[in-house]
């Protein structure tokens, strides 16, 4: 539905320059959403691809093994969108205290994503609600160093920002002007707590990533602040257990679509289209990751088969292997220290797996030496799944 332009215009100053600031109509949308049967079908497929996720808590062996890393190749994937080159293995590496591959601060700052994700969670687990406060604790989180560190963590901007181009007078999006960004928030807050009235889970989640873009409210971080939004949306309405939906290469992979259904947006009022495309990256994206966590089981389970047939050196590479199969990037040093095992023992066992083609060393160096799990690293990175091209509901 086309309901005409989604807020209003505002005279602002950027860099020295005038320009029109854009100030969001408050949630929910007017008229109400549109549900055409091909949206609502799209809508019950994304329930039901949620419902299967959320059942991998309660059937996976470990789901905690899979939850680490599969949380932290979100933390990757939602920095690269936003220019970084630290990969999976190298935000692992950096959490054992090796070196990377890229320069610290990429990596330091896909550590902050998962920190701030991390805090969610557990305020959410202590029934702190979704509001204002909470967002500006995220923000804090994901800017508390490296790049960040002086792009007032935790404070909304006191200047005009805008989003795209060389200087406002070509940009995409000219947000709203400082003074009117709090109202915006506990506007969008009152949404996302009911008032004045209850949407669907998904409904929410979708419509306050695009609200939240809109006001842009931080000097940096909002892109991925916005994608934490989802996941936490869905956690604090009981939709999933553990955070384990995230569409972050879903916007990465479709990224000209994505950023032209939220202009649309603003500029028609066409929630729906939006709304399409939102519904199909959580049906592909919970897919995968069921199909992800399944594929890590099997693996794990045929490789321990592998490893109790080594006869008199399972035992010990058992431990070692275990170790891995929690976080798949450990040092040896990290290794003894769960397993309690010696590190002669430790690096006798890594040998015997290296030579069977379970785990490979990374550093190249003869100290301090980190393995990864290689198979488990590889099947984390793919990603078919998004190849073929986009459906739509008509």
């Amino acid at each position: 539905m086309q309901r005409g332009i989604s807020g209003r215009f505002e005279p602002s100053v950027a860099h020295g320059l005038a320009c029109p600031g854009f100030i969001p109509t408050p949630l929910p949308p007017i008229p109400g959403l549109e549900w055409s049967a091909p949206l609502q079908e799209k809508l019950d497929q994304a329930h039901l691809a949620l419902g299967r996720l959320d059942s991998l808590t309660t059937l996976l062996p470990d789901a905690a093994m899979f939850l680490y890393s599969y949380v932290r190749k979100e933390a990757v994937l939602s920095s690269q969108i936003e220019g970084t080159q630290s990969s999976l293995a190298d935000l692992l590496m950096f959490e054992e205290d090796a070196a990377p591959g890229v320069p610290i601060d990429d990596v330091t700052e896909v550590s902050c994503y998962v920190a701030a994700l991390d805090h969610g969670i557990a305020r959410l687990a202590q029934d702190f609600p979704l509001s204002s406060r909470l967002i500006c604790e995220l923000h804090e989180h994901l800017m508390q160093s490296g790049r960040g560190a002086g792009k007032a963590p935790g404070q909304y901007r006191r200047i005009q920002n805008w989003v795209g181009g060389p200087s406002p007078s070509t940009a995409s999006l000219v947000p709203p002007p400082p003074q009117h960004i709090a109202q915006c928030i506990a506007d969008l807050e009152n949404f996302l707590n009911d008032v004045p009235q209850r949407h669907a889970p998904l409904v929410k989640a979708a419509l306050s990533h695009v609200q939240f873009e809109t006001i842009h409210p931080f000097l940096d971080g909002n892109g991925r602040v916005g994608r934490l939004l989802i996941p936490l949306v869905l956690l604090n309405e009981k939709v999933l257990q553990q955070p384990l939906l995230y569409l972050s290469l879903f916007f990465k992979v479709h990224r000209s679509r994505y950023y032209e259904l939220l202009t649309r947006v603003r500029t028609h009022g066409d929630w729906e289209a939006w709304l399409d495309f939102f519904l199909d990256a959580v049906q592909l994206c919970a897919t995968q990751a069921v199909d992800t966590a399944r594929q890590i089981n099997q693996l794990v389970s045929r490789d321990r088969l592998r490893i109790a047939a080594l006869g008199r050196t399972a035992a010990s590479a058992t431990l070692v292997f275990e170790a891995l199969a929690k976080r798949p990037v450990r040092s040896v040093h990290s290794i003894c220290k769960e397993t309690l095992q010696s590190p002669g023992t430790v690096n006798t066992a890594l040998l015997r797996l290296e030579s069977i083609g379970i785990v490979r060393e990374m550093t190249g160096k003869r100290r301090g030496r980190v393995f990864g799990y290689s198979a488990y690293l590889d099947t984390l990175n793919r990603d078919a799944l998004f190849d073929a091209p986009l459906a739509t509901s008509g």
